[in-house]
């Protein structure tokens, strides 16, 4: 058989541009389907929260489109998996895969340019992760909390409880978005586990103090009630015409945005800094190791000590009290505990935080990385579904999406109850779905002998 080289070559190049136009289209279709169901979910749970509260048009605007940042980091692996899932499958179903294969094409050689443009997807979606998603995510939170200083009314639900307060879980059957006045007010006290706390207000309204350092709450026309647990066997109910109660505004949500808001959250972070951070927690780790070991030595060391000079068992018996220096190193070992006590819950709050910072670290990398694992997972899909239509691309991308998700979410937990590393956990599933996919791929490459390129 006569070859012709550069014939094959500009052979290929055509090929691998027809695939890629293949692809083209519904990767841009699912992108934005999966934006839009993604933008509608959110609009269907934070629409009421959002409209009616005075709020100019151009700030709901800016907060859908902030909040979407997050949306396109995972809506571009998911529609990588729906374009390759679907182009293969067409190519399968008109028997152009067929051709190209009995031609002798191999289908690594026919997964090679989705691989390519997969490449340059993670790229893209990397540098999206590490610049734009972290000052998204600040500044999404910021407005956040600039319209819930605006409305503190903003973080109650009508008709639903609500933990904007710690300790208190609060629901008013009206809000009125006009004042900020509640109708309707129930409200558990959940600070006291031994007394059952419920308070009722026919009205009640939320303000913060003027230097927001504080959120307080006014009722009007109520009750307390309290019932003693777990016996149930004291009652009290008190009547009041005006009732208030002042919490602190820090941490629950209700905090001046400016450049100086406070230090940032996981998400709110590049790679770098979550390194930077997570490196000092590390640091941080291993000092306190290192206490606790001379801590626990030392312990160890008094606990002999008291063993060889411990005086009688009775001394009021024996007539012999323990000696001083006994009764002295006593009070040291007392000391040593505590001391031990808070080194170890220090320990585990700093390895809580390194694992905490390090998982959001390697998921800005992962995540990225999925777009190429979706590619390697995605042909052998769309070749064996047969059939390129939208609905079984989005069910098979919907179904190994949710089955990474869940991964992902399974190995973040384990890393943070210290079962797995960060990066263990948060690589795991990009490598056993791109182990399935190249199995996957094995097999289909040999189902069809002949394969010679």
């Amino acid at each position: 058989m006569v070859q012709f080289p550069r014939f094959n070559r500009v052979l290929m190049k055509i090929l691998d541009r027809y695939i890629l136009k293949a692809h083209a289209g519904p990767l841009f279709f699912g992108f934005f389907t999966i934006m839009f169901v993604f933008i509608l979910s959110f609009l269907t749970r934070f629409i009421d929260r959002l409209v009616g509260k005075g709020l100019d048009i151009g700030v709901l605007l800016e907060m859908v489109l902030l909040q979407s940042a997050w949306m396109v980091s995972l809506a571009l692996p998911m529609s990588v998996l729906i374009a390759t899932v679907m182009a293969f499958g067409t190519l399968t179903n008109s028997s152009e895969m067929t051709v190209m294969r009995s031609g002798g094409i191999s289908i690594y050689r026919l997964v090679a340019p989705v691989l390519l443009g997969g490449l340059l997807l993670a790229a893209f979606n990397e540098r999206f992760n590490n610049v734009l998603l972290p000052e998204a995510n600040y500044q999404a939170n910021a407005m956040l909390s600039d319209i819930t200083r605006l409305k503190p009314g903003f973080a109650v639900d009508q008709g639903a409880f609500s933990d904007i307060v710690e300790g208190y879980s609060l629901m008013a059957k009206k809000v009125d978005n006009t004042t900020g006045e509640l109708h309707g007010v129930v409200m558990y006290d959940k600070e006291r586990p031994g007394i059952r706390t419920v308070i009722t207000a026919s009205k009640g309204k939320i303000a913060f103090t003027p230097d927001y350092r504080y959120l307080v709450m006014t009722l009007e026309d109520g009750q307390i009630h309290e019932l003693s647990l777990p016996g149930m066997d004291k009652y009290r109910r008190f009547s009041f015409r005006k009732h208030r109660y002042v919490f602190e505004a820090a941490g629950y949500g209700f905090q001046r945005s400016n450049e100086n808001r406070g230090p940032r959250g996981g998400r709110e972070l590049s790679a770098s800094q979550l390194r930077a951070i997570g490196e000092s927690y590390r640091v941080t780790v291993a000092e306190s190791e290192r206490t606790l070991v001379r801590d626990v030595d030392e312990l160890r060391s008094r606990i002999d000590l008291i063993r060889k000079n411990k005086g009688p068992v009775h001394p009021v018996m024996s007539r012999k009290w323990p000696d001083p220096a006994v009764v002295k190193v006593v009070e040291q070992l007392d000391g040593r505990i505590g001391h031990l006590t808070s080194g170890l819950e220090e320990l585990e709050n700093s390895r809580s935080k390194y694992n905490s910072y390090m998982v959001e670290y390697h998921k800005k990398y992962s995540l990225a990385f999925a777009c190429m694992v979706f590619a390697i997972v995605g042909a052998p899909l769309g070749v064996m579904a047969r059939r390129g239509g939208f609905g079984v691309g989005a069910g098979l991308s919907l179904l190994f999406f949710v089955v990474y998700w869940a991964m992902m979410i399974g190995g973040e937990k384990l890393a943070g109850r210290g079962f797995l590393t960060p990066g263990v956990a948060v690589w795991l599933p990009d490598l056993l779905l791109a182990a399935a996919g190249l199995i996957m791929l094995y097999r289909l490459n040999h189902s069809i002998t002949g394969s010679t390129r």
